[in-house]
């Protein structure tokens, strides 16, 4: 028996290790590579058979009774046995459909030199493809493919979409790509009758077992409940079941009034329509480092850099972080164009080049990112961004033009005149000083946008709530806030522990009052940007930063709204609840229920804070893009949405396991009784973990017939819920039992999620990147 457990927990091991060394693989020598080397070879495939020969032995001679656990581990086994089935019953390949030619074979390449061909046993006839955009701009919204399926002498009309496939005897049509001209279109087809539904059948017993975990009685988190709360420790009991329902020296400047005119202007920025104030924002971030440049708003410095360019190509607006680059300009942090040419030579010019060429050293990548800079001034003075003049043509569809663009013969003489004459009135309004006729002519464009933009123009709700959103640095402002807070309750709370545990309530729960003021301000920021966008905040790294800290605090503050609610009960050995009223021992029992509650409720507080303080110190870093742009098609699903949601939530409670980890080992005294919080945490992070990314398969296979597809991401997450699974088995490896293993092994996990979403995201690279 126990050689049997050292096989199973060799061959885990090896194949976690495994893993991780083809993402490291992938990552030096390409996809192809891994997948021919690893993922797609006769021994990978052996090892995880393997593994599932010795876990089933295992389990057997333990002679494991618990039906959920067995049903639990039976899952993973038919979704390793769909995924054979799949691999030897499937084919997957490629249709190229344009014109009026028949097509019956798909192709599959097999590595970089060969293809392999599959009889289709029916006909594929293009009949239209479609590209649908978003109103106003050139971002996709769908692409639609209308064909014909000739089966003999029956015929069929197809069509397929983004996140929309056809079926035809057992086989799927997914939309993939089209030819440039919008004139052909590729589908995937794959046919894979046996293997998907056994596979889907292994994640639905997945699904019933993770949830199970959670509500069996007998089970471990449940007995770990009835342990925590034995001792008085009714806190963790109610987090948990709260959580389960789950002056300026500048140039001149245009005044700041009719500055802020022209920024409630829309504009198409990032194929998005939306106000000028957003792409001034942008502008002013990406050259200065700050939304706003000594005093001047971000929307005078675009209007001034339109409209009084000499006089701010002497301002030192151009952040520079690199050393060796102020030395080769003679500048400090901050540089102005003028000090990019000497003697009419442009000095960046050569190091650009050599980057291009390959030199990626520290300064030509300084010297990249600062010509990147200048290109943006440069687009903007020949009028190449300002996109703020529409019109709908006849077939419903809206175009925004620049003041320089090459303009239809469809488009009016007068909107023409328009388009043409109106900066050069504007400037020459400024430049006299008549402020008064320059906002008159803003008021022109407004009414003319809103005359021309037909069905592209943003709701009023959406520009309101866009304009207040960019109205404060919010995430800024609560970083420094929640960091700061985070550290005065850690304060707090180590004095309290020197004091022998007494809360100073004077002290304590201000706090907690202040973690809601912070809610609820991250709350209207992540809806101001859901109504501006039209899109659930879930679409980038940065977005999925802001949401994670949401999470994280409402975690926190679900167990205070708990302790609100339930402030005179207690749960006693018995696991019964009895009101603690009028006798000198029950107020005595109430008494240290209460300094127990705010014993841990400062906890969760003080997790609150730091965890979600940390994560928007790390949505406000510059790997982070906060521009709001459009949706892709492929993530235009609620699977995705639900996906995303779940796997940010797992996070967020697995970050508390490492905090309550990282004080384990620094308090001695409340290593146990955190060990079992910890562990209360865990088990529903690994099954909103595990339910998040069997679901995301599913979305994966929807959009492109591929459930599992080893991207690095996927990897990781497998990994994690891997590592992670380890620390559930207490039976397996007694060690866990012990509060300072159990710690020191939970913090080491975290370095995992660390890697799974910023390594893979911003290093490895992958489908799932958001870099």
């Amino acid at each position: 028996m126990m050689l049997l457990k050292k096989i199973v927990f060799a061959l885990y091991t090896l194949t976690i290790a495994v893993m991780i060394a083809a993402t490291v693989v992938e990552n030096l020598q390409g996809t192809p590579t891994a997948n021919s080397a690893i993922y797609g070879s006769a021994w990978f495939s052996v090892l995880w058979a393997l593994l599932v020969a010795a876990g089933v032995s295992y389990i057997i001679k333990q002679r494991l009774r618990r039906w959920n656990l067995v049903l639990l581990h039976l899952a993973f086994v038919v979704i390793l046995a769909g995924a054979l089935i799949t691999h030897f019953t499937s084919y997957k390949g490629l249709v190229h459909l344009r014109g009026d030619q028949p097509v019956n074979q798909c192709m599959s390449m097999q590595s970089m030199q060969n293809a392999q061909y599959h009889k289709l046993p029916f006909y594929l006839t293009l009949e239209k493809f479609t590209l649908i955009e978003h109103p106003g701009t050139s971002a996709a919204a769908d692409y639609v493919t209308l064909f014909k399926i000739t089966d003999g002498d029956k015929q069929l009309e197809g069509r397929v979409s983004m996140n929309h496939i056809a079926r035809y005897k057992g086989v799927r049509f997914y939309q993939t790509s089209y030819d440039d001209d919008n004139q052909g279109s590729y589908l995937t087809v794959n046919y894979d009758r046996w293997g998907t539904p056994v596979t889907y059948t292994g994640y639905a017993l997945l699904f019933f077992s993770l949830v199970y975990l959670l509500i069996d009685r007998k089970g471990t988190f449940r007995r770990t409940l009835s342990a925590i709360a034995s001792n008085g420790n009714t806190a963790a009991v109610l987090l948990v079941i709260a959580m389960l329902p789950l002056g300026v020296s500048a140039q001149q400047a245009v005044p700041k009034q009719t500055a802020e005119k022209f920024g409630r202007l829309l504009i198409n920025y990032n194929n998005r329509i939306c106000p000028v104030q957003t792409f001034a924002l942008d502008f002013t971030q990406k050259l200065y480092g700050q939304r706003n440049y000594k005093g001047f708003s971000a929307e005078q410095v675009l209007m001034s850099w339109i409209f009084y360019a000499n006089d701010w190509d002497n301002e030192p607006i151009l952040k520079i972080k690199s050393n060796q680059l102020q030395q080769l300009l003679h500048s400090g942090r901050f540089a102005c164009v003028s000090q990019m040419f000497h003697n009419g030579q442009y000095i960046l010019g050569p190091y650009t080049a050599d980057y291009q060429h390959g030199n990626h050293d520290a300064l030509h990548k300084a010297c990249a990112e600062l010509d990147g800079k200048l290109q943006i001034i440069m687009q903007l003075r020949r009028g190449n961004e300002l996109y703020m003049f529409p019109y709908s043509f006849g077939n419903g569809s809206t175009r925004w033009f620049s003041p320089f663009d090459s303009y239809p013969r469809q488009l009016p003489k007068n909107n023409l005149l328009f388009i043409r004459n109106f900066f050069p009135l504007l400037n020459m309004e400024l430049n006299t000083g008549n402020t008064a006729g320059a906002e008159a002519l803003l008021s022109k464009l407004s009414e003319y946008q809103r005359q021309n933009a037909g069905n592209s123009l943003p709701s009023n709700a959406s520009i309101k709530a866009e304009l207040l959103y960019n109205s404060l640095p919010f995430v800024k402002i609560l970083f420094i806030f929640n960091l700061a807070m985070g550290l005065l309750t850690l304060l707090i709370f180590i004095s309290s522990q020197r004091s022998g545990g007494k809360i100073n309530k004077k002290w304590a729960m201000p706090t907690a009052h202040l973690l809601t003021i912070s809610f609820l301000v991250l709350t209207l920021l992540l809806a101001l940007r859901w109504m501006a966008s039209g899109n659930i905040p879930l679409t980038n790294g940065y977005e999925t930063m802001l949401t994670l800290a949401w999470m994280v605090q409402a975690v926190a503050l679900l167990f205070m709204l708990s302790k609100g609610c339930n402030r005179y009960t207690m749960v006693n050995n018995n696991g019964s609840a009895a009101l603690m009223l009028g006798t000198a021992s029950h107020q005595l029992m109430l008494h240290k229920f209460r300094h127990e509650l705010n014993t841990l409720g400062l906890l969760m507080v003080m997790f609150g804070y730091l965890l979600s303080g940390f994560f928007l110190l790390v949505s406000n870093l510059s790997v982070m893009d906060p521009a709001i742009g459009s949706l892709m098609p492929v993530l235009n699903s609620p699977l995705l949405s639900v996906h995303v949601s779940l796997m940010m939530m797992s996070y967020a409670l697995l970050a508390v396991t490492f905090m309550c980890s990282l004080l384990g080992l620094s308090v001695k005294s409340m290593a146990i009784h955190l060990q079992r919080v910890s562990i209360v945490f865990l088990y529903p992070a690994m099954a909103t973990l595990g339910i998040g990314i069997f679901l995301g398969a599913i979305w994966a296979n929807v959009s492109w017939g591929s459930y599992w597809s080893w991207d690095p991401k996927e990897t990781w997450a497998l990994i994690t819920f891997m590592l992670y699974a380890i620390a559930l088995h207490t039976q397996s490896v007694p060690a866990m039992r012990r509060p300072k293993v159990y710690h020191v092994y939970m913090v080491l996990c975290f370095i995992s999620i660390i890697i799974t979403y910023f390594g893979v995201n911003y290093f490895m690279g992958g489908m799932h990147s958001y870099a």
